[in-house]
């Protein structure tokens, strides 16, 4: 079964550090550029980060460049997002996809909340 699966997350206060992962089950990340989502309640899913498929070159919107980094195993065929400085409008579920996203990717996301 081709699949993502993100884990990594919970609750977290303002300020603080988690770290995300994205392991795929069932096909490589390597041939593929790789991106962190978000969605949070109400709103649309919206990207935070992407990665190259040799893992030097990146890519952040401003809302979270300099606090997010995405990095990339290709022999763990894992991608991992480290997300410090966290703020109350980081809280979402949080997905990561090939980019362009693979609607059979789409994984259960992992809950990131962040309050005090």
């Amino acid at each position: 079964q081709l699949q993502l699966v993100e884990s990594g997350g919970g609750l977290v206060q303002p300020g603080g550090s988690l770290r995300l992962s994205c392991a795929a089950s069932g096909f490589t990340l390597d041939y593929y550029i790789i991106g962190w989502f978000r969605q949070a309640p109400g709103k649309e899913r919206e990207g935070v980060s992407c990665i190259s498929i040799s893992g030097d070159s990146t890519n952040y919107p401003d809302s979270v460049k300099g606090r997010f980094t995405i990095s990339r195993d290709n022999a763990k065929n894992t991608v991992y997002l480290q997300m410090n400085s966290l703020k109350s409008e980081d809280t979402a579920v949080y997905y990561c996809n090939t980019l362009p996203p693979t609607n059979d990717y789409w994984g259960r996301g992992t809950q990131v909340t962040v309050s005090s």
